[in-house]
């Protein structure tokens, strides 16, 4: 019986990480989902990470607990409203206040660790730099920089017996690019919250930055959003706007 090979996959329960663990998954690569309890606003996104992994059918899903509110400086871990209703253009002028110091490096650390415990040589994220908030740890540069060091770090590495690549399969996709991908591969999106700002029963608000490019991704799409909104009168972004 051939062994799959196996991959670390960064999940947070949202659109862009649930689409790239299904392209992990069609790979045919055997899928670790790592999640993070990281002092976020919420619940409600790791709960949407559990559905999707049991789902999907992971080989493991692991939820690590760290504490960013020790440091704060984000809306999405510190007491500073998250913003709400800003026009399209302006979203992504600029490093927004839901922007989480260096998140995605601490994130891929984590990966990186379980991948060298795994024999691991892939690592998944789904970031993209087409469609985003203007975070700089989501730049094609920024990953290529990651790998880099990334192999310089770890025993495994040191010795030989382990080169990792950072897998960004949607670095360069659209919103919409990235739905009509998933579609493809059979994702249901209804399962999946990108919201920072989601009610106590995990609706989306349909108004933060994240609710908003998600939106006008599924208009562009043609699609309607599957996901559950708090309320029906969300903000619909129409292509162009």
């Amino acid at each position: 019986m051939m062994v799959r090979q196996r991959a670390v996959v960064l999940l947070s329960g949202g659109l862009d990480s649930t689409t790239t663990l299904a392209i992990a998954r069609n790979a045919g690569y055997a899928v670790h989902a790592l999640s993070f309890r990281y002092g976020q606003r919420h619940e409600a996104e790791l709960e949407a990470a559990r559905r999707v992994a049991a789902h999907m059918g992971v080989a493991r899903h692991v939820v690590a607990d760290i504490d960013l509110r020790v440091f704060g400086g984000s809306a999405l871990t510190d007491d500073v409203a998250v913003p709400k209703d800003r026009p399209l253009p302006e979203i992504g002028e600029g490093i927004p206040i839901t922007y989480v110091p260096a998140r995605n490096t601490i994130f891929l650390s984590f990966a990186l660790a379980w991948a060298e415990v795994l024999e691991a040589s892939d690592i998944f994220l789904g970031v993209h730099a087409l469609d985003f908030s203007g975070y700089p740890d989501c730049r094609p540069e920024y990953i290529e920089a990651y790998e880099r060091m990334a192999n310089l770090a770890t025993k495994a590495a040191v010795e030989g017996r382990q080169r990792v690549t950072i897998h960004a399969p949607l670095i360069q996709l659209t919103k919409a690019e990235i739905i009509q991908r998933g579609l493809a591969l059979g994702v249901d999106y209804a399962m999946t919250l990108t919201c920072y700002d989601p009610s106590a029963r995990g609706e989306a608000c349909g108004h933060c930055d994240a609710c908003l490019l998600r939106l006008k991704g599924f208009a562009e799409a043609g699609i309607r959003d599957p996901a559950a909104y708090e309320a029906r009168e969300v903000t619909t972004a129409e292509p162009g706007d």
